[in-house]
């Protein structure tokens, strides 16, 4: 299984509870975990089993924390900013991925800042594969697209009677378009730009080379156009 790549969110919080007129007051602040999905969606992390932060040593016995359970929320108050790093453990054995976390009171009135951070999977098992097909597109899907939102992809699903009409078997499409060449993959690309319509899911994902599209989304004749695309190639023509 080829790796799959994810964004995690870390949302901080922090506000003074102390004298304000202080040069350094006493701020309570707190750090959530947060995964993002295929539309920059916020979704449970809930392919980590756990996070540990490792705080400034000032905080002594509290300077190690571990949390089992999303958002994996810490809570904690101090007077002065420092660096962190957290460290996820993906279930299913699927490692661990640090984050290097800057906790600052430059929040701006809220109080609240959020950080991105690129974390790869690399060959997820099975439990951790079925997690990630919740947050977007995995390599080798049945359809060769994300799973944004199962119970919306059903309704989209078309039945036997449509797919019978079109003379189309969607996964042997799905596998077709895996299989094109480069130069016909752009070809594949430009054809569902020029004649998607609104209902289609698409996904342009620049940074990591990917380009993700839900096939039952399609509209009939653009259905019809890539099956005949496809085994047009798979002919040699």
């Amino acid at each position: 299984m080829p790796d799959v790549k994810r964004t995690v969110k870390l949302i901080t919080e922090q506000k003074i509870v102390g004298d304000p007129k202080e040069d350094m007051p006493l701020r309570s602040w707190n750090i959530e975990v947060h995964l993002l999905g295929a539309h920059g969606e916020e979704l449970p992390a809930d392919v980590f089993e756990k996070a540990v932060y490792h705080l400034h040593p000032t905080f002594n016995e509290r300077q190690k924390q571990t949390f089992k359970r999303p958002p994996f929320r810490i809570e904690e108050q101090g007077w002065g900013e420092f660096d962190m790093h957290i460290v996820l453990t993906a279930i299913d054995k699927g490692g661990e991925h640090t984050l290097n976390h800057d906790l600052n009171f430059q929040g701006g009135p809220t109080g609240r800042y959020e950080t991105k951070h690129p974390v790869t999977f690399k060959n997820p098992k099975p439990g951790l594969l079925a997690a990630l097909k919740e947050s977007g597109p995995v390599p080798g899907d049945a359809n060769g697209i994300k799973s944004r939102d199962e119970s919306a992809k059903k309704k989209k699903r078309p039945d036997k009677g449509r797919m019978h009409f079109l003379q189309v078997d969607m996964e042997k499409l799905a596998e077709a378009l895996q299989k094109v060449s480069e130069d016909d993959l752009l070809l594949v690309v430009q054809m569902i730009h020029d004649n998607k319509t609104q209902d289609t899911w698409t996904k342009n994902d620049v940074e990591q080379g990917e380009f993700s599209v839900d096939l039952y989304t399609l509209p009939d004749s653009l259905v019809r156009q890539l099956w005949d695309f496809t085994q047009d190639r798979a002919a040699g023509r």
